[in-house]
């Protein structure tokens, strides 16, 4: 027996150093998670405009969640198989064209289908996994975990800036005319992802090829420690698209300006920078496991605080800087373990079934929490039901192994 191969490094062009890459796939990130992260500052006027009920709009992003996730392991899966250029462009080009759809959308069916179905799979193709898995290919392994935490940190950035642009281009032009300009910066990730082509993934594949897709699944699903990590990463699906979506409407029922939850959102982005960086260094230095848990147990507290302290401008404002220390720096330690565990032949696609478990999190998030405001008025509900997955998962992460799955000889030759 013996332990998951690092496959030998890919032979790249000079110009394309670990530095030149990580960078690229930053903006790739940055340009794909901003215009979803800012979602949540359509909510009213959208449904205000047409008419509808917050429900209306909290279902048509909630299966954007779980499409984006069921899709995730399947666009991994292509680009791991002939890497990630097609797939990152045919994703942008579904990702635009949801957008402008969306702002022209006048009926609950093509609500559905432009912000919850092209989107939702136009982000399974160009979103901050499949740069993820792009750059754990790509780069040496001493560079992985700064190419994790960047190419996550990056997505925050997007959200930092993104979430407070909506807000103003809505205030000064309109929401549609926001989310038309926001489909024309998906573009830029057409040229970008050439930077981040694989020359020899036709010569990876026939040196992996003792591992199929199939098999590589099989083992995964049959490891302890790869379950717990993709139920664990459920919960942080479920409080990311809740409170993404949902924050800023929570925040005018408590009396607060409409402009708190835009601030509140991009606070949460900005101080990610410095999470998911940290959480990319510290992966190195201590164990994954310990740092997902701490993470997990660290928001249940913050939403504690958050929604038993009076609301004020301060409050909603640390909640926003200590949630984004913690908002995706699951990221990191979760598919360096992925990638500790099995390797990088298929990590774009097993990182992809976890994001999967992420995004069923984040569509329960998301819709409950407009099916508990109907139903009550409130979204209290949510809020615990928020914590005490939090408290679950930083139990359930704690027993996961770190180290390399065993395999047969041969299949590791």
């Amino acid at each position: 027996m013996s332990t998951a191969a690092t496959p030998a490094p890919l032979k790249l062009a000079p110009w394309r150093t670990p530095m030149v890459l990580i960078a690229v796939g930053c903006v790739i990130a940055l340009i794909a998670f901003g215009p979803r992260s800012a979602l949540g500052q359509f909510l009213a006027p959208l449904s205000f405009e047409r008419g509808w009920g917050r429900e209306a709009f909290s279902f048509a992003i909630a299966v954007q969640n779980l499409l984006w996730g069921a899709a995730q392991p399947f666009t991994g899966a292509l680009a791991d198989r002939f890497g990630p250029v097609r797939v990152l462009c045919v994703g942008a080009v579904l990702y635009a064209a949801g957008l402008a759809w969306m702002s022209q959308a006048t009926s609950l069916a093509g609500l559905n289908l432009s912000a919850g179905v092209l989107i939702g799979f136009g982000l399974a193709g160009c979103s901050f996994p499949m740069v993820i898995g792009a750059l754990g290919k790509l780069v040496p392994e001493s560079w992985r975990g700064l190419a994790f935490g960047a190419g996550t940190a990056a997505g925050s950035f997007g959200q930092f800036l993104y979430s407070p642009l909506a807000h103003s281009l809505i205030q000064a032009f309109s929401w549609q005319t926001t989310l038309l300009v926001f489909a024309g910066t998906l573009m830029l990730v057409l040229p970008l992802s050439l930077a981040l082509a694989n020359p020899s993934s036709a010569a990876a594949s026939a040196a992996a090829k003792p591992q199929s897709s199939r098999q590589a699944l099989v083992e995964a699903f049959g490891h302890r420690s790869y379950v717990l990590l993709v139920l664990g990463f459920f919960t942080c699906g479920f409080q990311l698209a809740f409170v993404t979506v949902h924050l800023p409407s929570y925040l005018v029922d408590r009396g607060l300006g409409a402009d708190a939850g835009a601030w509140t959102i991009a606070m949460i982005g900005l101080f990610n920078i410095i999470g998911s960086l940290s959480a990319g260094w510290l992966s190195g230095r201590m164990p994954k496991r310990y740092l997902l848990s701490i993470i997990y147990f660290g928001r249940a507290a913050a939403i504690v605080g958050l929604i038993t302290l009076p609301p004020s401008a301060t409050s909603v404002l640390l909640f926003g800087a200590v949630t984004g220390l913690l908002w995706l720096s699951t990221v990191p330690p979760t598919s360096g373990l992925v990638a500790l565990m099995f390797g990088t032949r298929w990590l774009t696609m097993l990182f992809g079934f976890a994001f999967f478990s992420h995004q069923v999190g984040g569509f329960l998030g998301v819709w409950l929490g407009g099916w508990a405001f109907e139903a009550t008025g409130s979204y209290d509900v949510i809020w615990w039901l928020a914590v005490f997955f939090g408290v679950a998962s930083a139990v359930i992460n704690l027993p996961i192994v770190e180290k390399p799955v065993a395999r047969p000889a041969t299949a590791a030759a």
